[in-house]
């Protein structure tokens, strides 16, 4: 687990892929329940990061992620309130969530696509996205830092980080696909390697959160298609997630 201060009481996690208890193909830290592995398996590799990170295991929020824009605010799962994110029930879908909860983790699962956490540290609001390709476009990090500030939060004091994604020189698209995104988001536009069109969404991302106003971003550059240490759809086809996870200290 790779793990990040983005600033005192605020803390950030990435898992990978090994040291948990999944049988291939998800092996070994999949952290997805949605992924076709056992609920059983995932609960315990759960259970294993939760403590890792001196958290409960009911103290991990999980979106059902649906490559959209909708933000939502996560209320204390301990204290009882109707409506979604209640605990009675499914959570809603949607890509991105914030809170002001401490001790409470936000997750993101990825396989390929971007997780982007975002912490003001001194209004005591964290929040987190999921921001894959058709996100990415729609703007789901932009929406998350506007749902922020609604909230409290200064674009000027937050700081990001974005997670393991598939880099610009793997992620191969067709060409008009490169080009509806690249005018959507300027910056994510390239080429890769080999020369084919493709889209760098981390770099498409930092224009995002610059144009916002957030200026301290870190990004870890792994990319999941390359690092045989993280889950990568586009290389392995069926296989598990692993998480991005931001907390406030309790």
């Amino acid at each position: 687990m790779r793990l990040f201060a983005l600033a005192p009481g605020v803390h950030a996690a990435f898992t990978r892929r090994r040291g948990g208890v999944s049988r291939p193909p998800y092996d070994s830290l999949n952290m997805s329940t949605g992924s076709g592995d056992s609920e059983q398996a995932v609960a315990r590799n759960r259970q294993l990061v939760a403590a890792a990170c001196g958290l409960a295991p009911d103290r991990m929020t999980w979106m059902r992620q649906v490559h959209g824009a909708d933000v939502g605010r996560v209320p204390d799962p301990g204290r009882p309130r109707p409506g979604p994110w209640s605990g009675a029930g499914p959570s809603p879908p949607r890509d991105a969530c914030f809170t002001s909860v401490p001790g409470l983790a936000l997750g993101v699962l990825s396989a390929d696509c971007p997780a982007v956490l975002l912490a003001d540290p001194e209004a005591g609001i964290i929040g987190a996205a999921h921001s894959g390709r058709p996100g990415t476009a729609l703007g789901v990090v932009p929406a998350l830092m506007r749902a922020m500030t609604g909230a409290g939060a200064d674009p000027a004091r937050t700081r990001a980080v974005m997670g393991p994604a598939i880099c610009g020189g793997c992620y191969e698209v067709p060409e008009q696909m490169r080009d509806d995104v690249a005018a959507a988001v300027p910056g994510s536009g390239c080429l890769t390697r080999a020369g084919a069109p493709g889209l760098d969404l981390r770099a498409g991302i930092a224009g995002q959160l610059a144009a916002a106003g957030v200026c301290q971003v870190r990004i870890d550059d792994r990319c999941t298609a390359e690092d045989r240490d993280l889950y990568s759809y586009r290389r392995d086809g069926r296989t598990g997630r692993f998480a991005g996870l931001i907390w406030l200290a309790p």
